[in-house]
């Protein structure tokens, strides 16, 4: 007996997928904060000493959809490739990260970050994610937004935020001090 209805699962995927290449083409993610569940947590890890939490529907709207996205118009994140477990809720989605409206000059193709990023989801059962969590190459995104850079081929958001950059935006923190586990448990039997 499973804990989920997969189909319930992968309707909800699919509603997902289909919000977010909605929000690529507004240019904006907020609207995807209806996904979360009140108090879910989504971040990310970036490098060896700095995490991205961001906890509550707020959060998440404001500054993970929000002020983290900022500068990324036109970028696309098509998915690639999903898998569910409907025993624990866990869903994983593989994706590419191409920044449409660009082409590097050396492949006449738009740039895109080198390999795949993913998100691993807990889902709640109630059409809604309990947490999210995203995985990426790091070194790939640094090497290309510097080449995109050099190219002059940000955005004049991005480039504001790059030349912005020095102290650390909400939701940024020290691993040590995150407010919510980085790599979650999906269930008690887990712990």
């Amino acid at each position: 007996m499973t804990r989920y209805d997969r189909a319930e699962i992968a309707d909800f995927v699919q509603k997902w997928v289909d919000a977010n290449a909605e929000c690529e083409r507004n240019k904006d993610w907020r609207p995807l904060e209806s996904f979360y569940a009140e108090d879910a947590t989504y971040g990310w890890n970036y490098g060896t000493k700095d995490d991205f939490m961001a906890v509550g529907r707020d959060e998440i709207r404001d500054i993970a959809l929000g002020q983290e996205m900022a500068g990324l118009d036109g970028w696309e994140y098509p998915y690639i490739r999903t898998i569910i477990d409907p025993e624990t809720g866990d869903v994983l989605c593989l994706w590419k990260q191409i920044a449409r409206g660009t082409v590097d000059p050396k492949t006449g193709q738009p740039y895109e970050v080198h390999g795949l990023g993913g998100s691993w989801f807990l889902y709640n059962g109630n059409q809604q994610w309990a947490w999210h969590r995203d995985f990426f190459d790091f070194g790939n995104v640094v090497d290309l937004f510097m080449r995109m850079y050099e190219a002059d081929a940000l955005t004049d958001s991005m480039k504001a935020r790059f030349e912005g950059a020095g102290g650390k935006p909400a939701g940024w923190y020290r691993i040590e001090d995150s407010p919510a586990p980085l790599w979650p448990v999906s269930s008690p039997d887990e712990v």
